[in-house]
């Protein structure tokens, strides 16, 4: 693990925490892991072997698992108005400082929407493709996605039609704690910071909802709201994402769809399951994989699926081989 200072313009630099793991082959494709909330950079242990594997059958890749700032061990902005541009420009700026001019990513949750960012700004130059495991898209319409509008009249499947009621489900009953966080994180706060165990009911609480069926350990949960507990900046201040990022025009704003190649996973137990026409309202989808088990955090609970994805994305005859110019993952 390491730490460095990365510029952000008008907030200073921030000295930001990361993961960094090398595969032993020289061409190895260099990926950004990025985790969301209540997640951590530990979420991509369980990945690292895979994605460093390879260089034969399968590419291998250079990983690098940032802790967003305020989150784990970076240092928290220190300033208002730090959202989804100023955090696009932290990652971006992070993979460019450790001497990766182009790059892939994977991401979920805030990882997600940040990769929608990234690649708003910093597509085709640094960004070459992108993968989710959270394919929250929009309904497509005519003007801007017609071949996906005329996708999306046609009957939902049963799949289809439940994945929309347990998304709607889960905006009425479930998610209420990102109003909160999104409004007064603050007050929250108070309350996390002052006693571990309200911080882990707070976020066991998803830990345990938002999975499949998880066995958690208590092991494994212990580490999990530490990283919070003990974290750089303190707990109230992985909220302050959400207060930012849901402040003014919404979450996305300001986003838009870029052609580089993106991929998706799904996973039956995630939060949002919405029609896959809508997911082309995203990017240039070129993979989308379909899971019959697994939750919110893939990367925790289906690791081998999830980087049998991306595998699948970058491999020889794969829809993004050879993307980043010289690093096809190959020996």
């Amino acid at each position: 693990m390491f730490t460095r200072d990365i510029a952000v313009e008008g907030h200073g630099p921030l000295n930001i925490h990361y993961v960094h793991q090398k595969s032993e082959v020289a061409n190895a494709i260099p990926l950004l892991f990025v985790h969301g909330w209540p997640g951590h950079f530990l979420e991509v242990r369980k990945l690292l072997p895979l994605l460093k594997a390879g260089g034969k059958e399968f590419p291998s890749f250079h990983v690098v698992a940032v802790s967003l700032p305020g989150f784990g061990f970076s240092e928290a902005p220190k300033k208002p108005g730090f959202a989804g541009r100023q955090y696009a420009e932290v990652l971006n700026n992070l993979m460019l400082s450790l001497g990766y001019k182009e790059y892939v990513y994977q991401g979920g949750d805030w990882g997600h929407g940040l990769g929608m960012y990234l690649s708003t700004y910093f597509a085709h130059k640094h960004l070459k493709a992108w993968h989710s495991n959270m394919p929250l898209g929009s309904k497509p319409t005519f003007f801007a996605h017609p071949i996906a509008f005329l996708q999306d009249l046609l009957p939902y499947d049963a799949a289809t039609r439940e994945g929309l009621r347990a998304t709607a489900e889960f905006r009425t009953k479930g998610s209420g704690y990102s109003a909160e966080q999104g409004t007064k994180p603050q007050t929250l706060g108070y309350s996390l910071a002052d006693s571990p165990v309200g911080l882990l009911a707070w976020i066991y609480e998803k830990l345990v909802g938002w999975t499949d069926k998880y066995p958690w350990t208590d092991d494994e949960v212990l580490e999990w709201i530490s990283i919070y507990w003990f974290s750089r900046a303190g707990p109230t201040a992985t909220l302050r994402i959400y207060y930012e990022m849901l402040s003014g025009g919404g979450w996305l704003e300001g986003v838009k769809w870029t052609s580089i190649p993106l991929g998706l996973s799904y996973f039956p137990k995630e939060l949002f399951r919405l029609p896959k026409p809508w997911a082309h309202t995203l990017g240039k989808v070129v993979l989308s994989s379909e899971h019959d088990k697994g939750g919110h955090f893939a990367a925790h609970e289906q690791p081998e699926a999830l980087a049998g994805d991306v595998r699948k994305m970058f491999a020889k005859g794969g829809p993004a081989y050879g993307v980043v110019p010289g690093k096809d993952g190959y020996a």
